[in-house]
């Protein structure tokens, strides 16, 4: 299968949106990359029972490469809770990579529905500004290993870092809120790797998806993606403190609705 250089100008352009996005408002590609993925697969013509997988395995490698990133920075900052990550961890890992083995076994319907009514949690989180009061302290090492679980599962079936919910869960355990968003940056790393690592492995031995296919994990859109959105990242971190981002995060949710329900209208046929 021949790559259209129109193919290859996309990914580097939703890549610079994803990455400049993730930059100014702290936000994980996944919930851009997923439905823009599915979109651009279903128009090269990819078999319509994968898309969401390979848009899941793809979005989840990417953010292997953003959480890095963006856990050195955090990590400069001494925002990262060093502590909580060795806890939270084991959880998330083994959430994540069994996650991965559930949505590659779900039909590409319902999986599009899940990730479109998260999608929708997210956006109304942002747009009202959603932050739980702090009344408890952080759980012990089992309740820390039940909660990553339970956050890397969920992260696998929508391609996510987890920020959307280690944030909150974090900041209601009275952990600051530079601190708990450094150490959900640094809880991404993981949640990327088993995921990007289970959907290759799910992927393996199946029929029918595209050439430059490893596993759920398209090649071209990866290497193009990661490499724009690492460029674009820093200039939406600087700008970060110039615009009124409280505004944009809420223009940001109406953009997340407005492409989950695309990607519905892309897989459900209607």
């Amino acid at each position: 299968m021949n790559i259209g250089i129109e193919w290859l100008a996309a990914y580097l352009a939703l890549g610079a949106f994803v990455g400049f996005f993730a930059g100014l408002l702290g936000v994980g590609g996944g919930a851009i990359m997923v439905p823009m993925l599915t979109t651009l697969f279903a128009a090269q013509g990819f078999p319509k029972e994968h898309m969401v997988h390979l848009a899941l395995g793809t979005s989840m490698a990417g953010i292997v490469v953003t959480s890095i990133s963006s856990l050195r920075a955090h990590h400069a900052h001494g925002a990262v809770r060093w502590d909580i990550v060795k806890g939270i961890a084991p959880g998330v890992l083994a959430g994540t990579f069994a996650g991965t083995f559930v949505a590659s076994q779900a039909p590409t319907k319902p999986l599009a529905i899940f990730f479109a009514c998260f999608t929708a949690y997210v956006a109304v989180q942002m747009i009202l500004n959603v932050k739980p009061k702090p009344t408890r302290e952080l759980p012990g090492t089992a309740g820390l290993i039940g909660v990553g679980g339970v956050i890397g599962a969920i992260s696998s079936l929508v391609a996510i870092g987890g920020g959307s919910l280690s944030v909150p869960f974090m900041t209601w355990c009275n952990v600051k809120v530079h601190n708990a968003i450094g150490t959900s940056a640094a809880i991404g790393l993981p949640i990327a790797l088993a995921g990007a690592l289970g959907y290759l492995i799910n992927g393996w031995s199946v029929q029918g998806l595209p050439e430059w296919s490893v596993g759920f994990v398209y090649l071209p859109a990866l290497v193009l993606l990661s490499l724009l959105s690492s460029l674009t990242a820093p200039i939406g971190a600087r700008l970060a403190h110039k615009l009124p981002v409280a505004t944009l995060k809420k223009i940001f949710a109406g953009v997340l609705v407005l492409l989950s329900a695309k990607m519905l209208h892309t897989v459900l046929g209607s």
